[in-house]
């Protein structure tokens, strides 16, 4: 197989809008501000819960004194999740972060009851238009425009050579569950693919799960050894079974949201080397913005960004 010796990063932009909002008061006191971050999962996932971390690490670099951060894993059971929401919000918290559509209905419901706190939302909408949510900022990511790069490098990777066909004709797709968020990732890497290769294939799994790497793996067997050259895996901790079952075949797979190549490159090269490129979605620099924003007094809630 040829090596691929250029990778490409794949850069997210954050979706705009137009809504009106007000904006969280400025947040200079004597006393340093608390911000929390509540994982709806655990960390390990390489990908967007490690990176949430990251960028609470990232403001408490750039604040240092002047912050208290700290980050909660409250599992995958989803029946503490809400009692971990009302728990954190009753306390002295200032900043309340938290990530993904399986968020927003618990936030709809805690947000209100709390109107001193601030939360942020990252890749959830709330529904605005239906209650009063003035207290909390939302972000969205134009996740199918990344992913159309990403399908145009899969098939074109196959057109020009450097993926032999040999290994075979089909690119794949193995998505956490089907939904909504998800098969936007999709939408875009088919499109994508298809703008290089109109008859090209795609191969699709969902695993049902955003946690089970073995899962995830055998699902990427499946389709390699089907005749899929390239996989593009959007599933979380089990998504990185793609990459391992990649290694064990010896294909080529696309990250997404952290640069997943780096992340095994001291760890298992040889893991490393199967990870094309990765479909960045910067979850790191959107906390680090967000809690910037709220700094100075301009972070836009009451709306979805």
């Amino acid at each position: 197989m040829t090596k691929l010796t250029r990778r490409m990063t794949l850069g997210l932009m954050l979706a705009g809008t137009t809504l009106m909002a007000g904006f969280a008061a400025p947040a200079f006191a004597d006393e340093p501000k608390k911000v929390v971050f509540l994982v709806n999962g655990n960390l390990g996932d390489k990908s967007y819960f490690d990176l949430g971390a990251k960028g609470m690490t990232m403001i408490k670099e750039k604040y240092g004194d002047k912050v208290e951060t700290k980050v909660i894993e409250m599992g995958t059971d989803q029946t503490k999740w809400l009692p971990t929401f009302q728990d954190v919000s009753e306390q002295d918290w200032d900043v309340i972060v938290a990530c993904t559509f399986e968020i927003s209905d618990i936030i709809t419901e805690v947000a209100p009851e709390h109107p001193d706190k601030t939360y942020v939302l990252i890749d959830g909408v709330m529904p605005y238009d239906k209650g009063d949510y003035g207290n909390v900022y939302s972000v969205v990511y134009k996740q199918n425009e990344g992913s159309y790069l990403a399908g145009m490098l899969a098939a074109g990777l196959l057109k020009d050579g450097t993926i032999p066909a040999s290994d075979g004709k089909d690119i794949g797709f193995l998505g956490g569950m089907d939904i909504p968020v998800i098969n936007d990732f999709l939408t875009g890497y088919v499109e994508g693919a298809k703008a290089v290769n109109p008859d090209i294939k795609v191969a699709i799994s969902y695993a049902g799960t955003f946690t089970d790497a073995a899962k995830g793996k055998e699902l990427a067997l499946a389709q390699y050894r089907s005749g899929t050259a390239i996989g593009f895996n959007v599933a979380g901790l089990t998504g990185l079974g793609q990459i391992a079952a990649g290694k064990d075949v010896n294909k080529y797979s696309i990250g997404v949201n952290s640069d997943q190549e780096v992340i095994f490159r001291d760890t298992d090269p040889a893991m490393a080397d199967k990870v094309a490129t990765s479909m960045l979605k910067n979850v790191d620099i959107t906390v680090l913005r967000a809690y910037d924003l709220y700094v100075e007094g301009k972070l836009p809630v009451g709306q979805v960004e």
